[in-house]
């Protein structure tokens, strides 16, 4: 399995456990609270193994450094 399709897998369990725990509840806003919980996680990641080079950072995640360092304040990452 390539290492895309296991992240896939594990968002896909997450959610399915998610929409379990919500016990029929509607979710509010889903899209926001799955990209959220992805997106400071995988900056944190991403600066630790690049030692907080941003530039290598924005390199590795395939975005610009000013998007990169418009995330990090959006996250208090900075």
């Amino acid at each position: 399995m390539s290492q895309q399709n296991e992240i896939a897998c594990a968002v896909m369990r997450t959610l399915d456990q998610y929409f379990k725990d919500l016990d029929g509840e509607a979710p509010v806003a889903l899209h926001d609270l799955v990209i959220r919980s992805a997106e400071r996680p995988m900056l944190e990641f991403v600066l630790r193994q690049t030692d907080g080079n941003q530039t290598v950072a924005a390199q590795l995640l395939g975005i610009n450094r000013n998007t990169l360092r418009r995330k990090l304040t959006e996250y208090d990452l900075l």
